[in-house]
């Protein structure tokens, strides 16, 4: 599932947000997130959760993960883990 998203205002979020972004329905965002981790990717807003979290593509863009379903338990190293960078 892809949800497109699109802010109608015109404030300037500038660099740090791209509120116009992708988000993608995950079976397991612990898993999703830790194989992207493990491939070099930063995950900038750590699904602390059990729901949600951002990562950034290569050309600065957010990507919103969503947990499908329920939010999974929160668990370690998730829940300690800090947000990195923009998102």
């Amino acid at each position: 599932m892809v949800e497109l998203t699109f802010n109608w205002d015109t404030e300037d979020y500038g660099e740090a947000r791209y509120f116009g972004h992708l988000a993608y329905e995950v079976d397991d965002i612990y898993a999703t997130c830790d194989k992207l981790q493990k491939g070099g990717v930063t995950i900038n807003r750590p699904p602390r959760d059990g729901n949600m979290a951002f990562v950034r593509s290569p050309d600065r863009h957010s990507v919103e993960l969503l947990q499908k379903g329920k939010p999974l338990a929160p668990k370690e190293p998730w829940v300690s883990m800090p947000n990195t960078g923009k998102w």
